[in-house]
Formats: C-alpha cells, sequence, structure tokens
C-alpha cells in the first residue's frame, strides 16, 4: 500500500502513507495524513471529545500541547445552548474553541441511544426534552445538517439511528434502514447548500449494522455509494460484549472505500486502538482519557493507577517515566492525589493532560510500527501493560 491510495476533493484530501508488510489482511492497518482547511491530520490518530466547546478542565494550548491534531464537539448540546447562531456570531466553533486546528461535530444521532428515555422517535426525525429547560427539540436530518453548518465546523457527521441493543437483529435492521433513507436527506439538504466545494466544509456518512456482518456490509454499500469526503463506523462500544464490536468494526472497515478516511465513532481504549487499527481504522474519538482523569484513574507505562486508593498519600514518584505529559511529568503523584481528594480542578486537569498525552504517544508508536511490521508486537507488549491494575506496593517494588 502506497501513495497510489489518495483522494482529493476540494479543500480535502486523504493519503496513505504506508502499511503493514504481509499479506492482504496484515496491511489493513495503514498510516495516512488527512488534509483539512485547518490543517492536517497524521493517522492514525485520536481526538478529544469538547461536547459543549471545550475539552472539559483543559486549556486548548495545552490540548495542543499534549499531542491533539483534531477534536470534537456535540451538536445537540451546543444547539440547546448557547445555539448555533450565538456559536456564529461569536466566530464560528474554531474561534469559540480557541483552536486553530481540524474540529469534527457529532450530528445528534447518538442521543437517538443515549437519551432515549426524553426522545420520541418516527421516521422524520426525533423529537427530545430539553435537559436545559424541558422545551420540545425537533432534529431532522435537514435540521442536523444545518446546525453543524452554523457551528462552523471542518467536517460533521450524518444524522443517523444508533439502535439501543445492536444484537437484536430486528431492531438494527429498522434503524440501519431509516440511518440509510436519512443519509439521503443529509446528502441531499449538504449538497443544496454547495457541497464541499461551496462550503469548505466535509461531510461523513455512518455505517449502521450493529453485530451482524451481512447488515455492516449492506450499510457500507449504501454509505460509500455517496463518495463522502469520508466514512465513519457507529453504533459501537454502546454496551455490548467485546466480540459484537470485533464482528461489527471488522465487517465494516476493510469494505469501506480504501482512499477515504475511516473514523470508528466514540472509542475507546488502548487495546480498541489496536484492534480496530488493525481492521484499517484511521480515527477514533472518545471521552474516555478526560473522563477517567475526572475521576482520578490514570493510564501509566506500568499499568492503570485509581488515586482515590490512600496507598499513594505520600509518593513522591512522577506519575510515568516514559509518557511524561507536558506540566504534569515533574508533579509527584501524593500531591496529585491531594488536588484530586480536595476536589481542586487541578487534580483533574493534570490527570486529564497525562491520559490525553498518553493516548497521542500510543499513537505515535503505533504510527511507527506499522511500516515496520511491528503493531502485532508493539500491541503484544503495551496492552497488558497500560491494562494491568498497578497497587502502590508494586509501584514501588
Amino acid at each position: 500500500m502506497t501513495d497510489a491510495i489518495q483522494s482529493s476533493n476540494g479543500p480535502f484530501a486523504f493519503r496513505v502513507t504506508g502499511s503493514t508488510p504481509g499479506d492482504e489482511d496484515a496491511r489493513r492497518a495503514r498510516t495516512g495524513v488527512f488534509s483539512t482547511p485547518h490543517g492536517d491530520v497524521t493517522t492514525p490518530a485520536f481526538m478529544p471529545v469538547g461536547t459543549r466547546g471545550s475539552i472539559k478542565g483543559v486549556l486548548p494550548r495545552d490540548v495542543g500541547e499534549v499531542g491533539s491534531t483534531m477534536i470534537l464537539a456535540n451538536t445537540l448540546h451546543l444547539h440547546l445552548r448557547p445555539g448555533e447562531e450565538t456559536v456564529a456570531k461569536l466566530g464560528g466553533l474554531h474561534r469559540f474553541m480557541n483552536w486553530d486546528g481540524p474540529i469534527l461535530t457529532d450530528s445528534g444521532g447518538y442521543q437517538v441511544f443515549s437519551m432515549a428515555d426524553i426522545s420520541t422517535l418516527d421516521d422524520d426525525g426525533v423529537t427530545f426534552k430539553s435537559i436545559i429547560d424541558g422545551d420540545l427539540i425537533r432534529i431532522t436530518p435537514e435540521r442536523a445538517i444545518e446546525i453543524q453548518r452554523a457551528l462552523g465546523p471542518d467536517v460533521f457527521m450524518a444524522f443517523d439511528h444508533c439502535p439501543a441493543d445492536p444484537r437484536d437483529r430486528g431492531q438494527v435492521q429498522t434503524a440501519t434502514d431509516r440511518t440509510h433513507r436519512w443519509l439521503d436527506r443529509c446528502a441531499a439538504r449538504f449538497a443544496a447548500d454547495g457541497g464541499v466545494e461551496g462550503t469548505n466544509q466535509a461531510l461523513f456518512g455512518i455505517v449502521q449494522g450493529g453485530a451482524f456482518e451481512d447488515l455492516r456490509r449492506a450499510s457500507v454499500e449504501a454509505v460509500a455509494a455517496h463518495g463522502f469526503v469520508g466514512n465513519a463506523i457507529g453504533g459501537v462500544s454502546v454496551g455490548e460484549d467485546r466480540e459484537s464490536m470485533r464482528v461489527a468494526v471488522e465487517a465494516a472497515a476493510p469494505a469501506l472505500p480504501a482512499d477515504r478516511p475511516r473514523y470508528l465513532m466514540g472509542v475507546g481504549t488502548p487495546r480498541d486502538f489496536f484492534d480496530a487499527i488493525a481492521a484499517g481504522v484511521d480515527l477514533f474519538d472518545c471521552v474516555t482519557p478526560t473522563r477517567h482523569g475526572r475521576t482520578h484513574q490514570v493510564w501509566t507505562s506500568r499499568g492503570r493507577i485509581n488515586l482515590r486508593n490512600a496507598g499513594w498519600k505520600d509518593c513522591d514518584a512522577p506519575l510515568d517515566e516514559v509518557f511524561r505529559a507536558p506540566h504534569v511529568s515533574d508533579v509527584p503523584i501524593g500531591v496529585l492525589r491531594h488536588l484530586c481528594l480536595s476536589n481542586e480542578m487541578l487534580g483533574a486537569t493534570y490527570l486529564s493532560l497525562h491520559n490525553l498525552h498518553l493516548f497521542h504517544e500510543l499513537m505515535r508508536m503505533i504510527r511507527e510500527a506499522i511500516p515496520a511490521g511491528k503493531l502485532a508486537a508493539l500491541r503484544e507488549e503495551w496492552v497488558p501493560r497500560l491494562e494491568r491494575r498497578l497497587t502502590p506496593d508494586e509501584f514501588r517494588g
């Protein structure tokens, strides 16, 4: 796999720069560059999530310093508050988030799943009860495109239906068929605004299909037929077992167009990264590193640490000698624990920065391992280390 695999669409381009040597299955893992109007993203890459217009507790400057190149924001939450019109008046998402790099927004489709208890779904769209004031909010495929257009990200997602149970075939079939109908409407609304060339923005389609290989393949065909700048795999990491997730990703990722970035939504953890990258995925997002930081949990090169454990109270060592995050690497563990247990905001900030830095450094190591044919060896070395629960006694020993 070489530079011969590439695409260009207005201000967006994707170029595959390398792959794992070996047979065709091994070569699914690849490195690349996704070019956008606000800069390049070297892939595979992890994208931090800024739900309401910020990466919780972390300055935009520091988000970049720890290795982030592309970040996310949430369409529905920004629609509810402060509203897309306000974001537009304040200069659009890039100024609003004080971020010069690429930004991607989700469509609100995930909320069909996550807010099912306060929403009503029909073939035309979804009606939500606002979590701000209880007002009814109506989102249709066309409205999702209009909101994201006004927010002003580089990339936005089609409105999809994420099924509540990816192992219930009837439910998944209904959701997948609806996703395809909504996709057609999203594409039509996007084209009416001028498409990529007319707006300097890109629309990604979303593959559904649950844990069923045939439904995933059929959804890939429906999404790929639109020729979007990039494509995403949705409906995973929603409570299903790991095997169901594996089936979904391995059925969808390799079948998506090779000359477009492949984005696995809402995933995940180091193990998830290795598994999905081996199947050909390029982009990831998840709240995990920052959410874990806010709950006093961190990954390190020697294992996972829970700073609520009293054994860390007087530990004067730094968190990690391998993954040394800017602004965090020289702060003693005992100080970090004190800040967390005292509910000082700085504690969550420090741990979030460390987790983000580790995720980005792991992606850098993966990018180096792929063309060298060392991805499997890297996985074998690092997944057990990162998943190990590290106690204070083990740390000192």
